[in-house]
């Protein structure tokens, strides 16, 4: 298991609670923010793209933004965050639909065109991958900017896809915690 690995298992122990397919971080992910861990999320998943020649990061508010922005100071590149509200300035922009799996609702997602290029090379990063709904909806916004997902990368990932980069896997969650 990987030093970050270890980290996030040591405080679900202590300070989280895993209960079927809900994994309560909120103490130290995705609510507060333990720094010492979030520096070894993105330092594991800085080391794993650092070759892939990734341009920018791209997420989704709100809680994608940590562990994206973490990853994007070790990868030495900027980051971009889908927001969830369009804001008057933004005037010409991307968007798409996605179902939030822990809220239990549709969002709609915009990402300026001033800031996603044509041809970016782009690592998705987000806290969970639960059923794949989010990565979908940046999957269209990325392909609608003609820019290209060149890498994925979570946290805790609870499909257990070969195709993404994660510090733990749901499976191996519930290995550990005799689930």
């Amino acid at each position: 298991m990987t030093p970050a690995g270890q980290m996030l298992v040591d405080m679900l122990k202590t300070d989280g609670k895993v209960n079927g397919d809900i994994v309560k971080v909120d103490t130290f992910l995705n609510h507060q923010v333990d720094i010492k861990l979030m520096k070894a999320i993105g330092s594991e998943i800085a080391d794993y793209f650092r070759d892939k020649n990734i341009d920018k990061i791209i997420t989704v508010e709100a809680s994608g933004i940590v562990p994206a922005q973490a990853a994007a100071f070790y990868l030495e590149c900027d980051y971009i965050y889908a927001k969830k509200k369009r804001p008057l300035t933004m005037e010409g922009y991307y968007t798409a639909s996605s179902f939030s799996f822990t809220k239990q609702e549709e969002t709609s997602l915009f990402v300026s065109k001033e800031v996603l290029k044509p041809g970016d090379r782009l690592l998705f990063v987000d806290d969970f991958f639960a059923r794949g709904h989010t990565l979908r909806a940046m999957e269209t916004l990325v392909e609608e900017a003609g820019a290209k997902i060149a890498g994925k990368a979570v946290v805790i990932d609870k499909q257990g896809r070969d195709d993404i980069f994660s510090v733990l896997t749901l499976c191996e969650i519930k290995k550990i915690f005799g689930i």
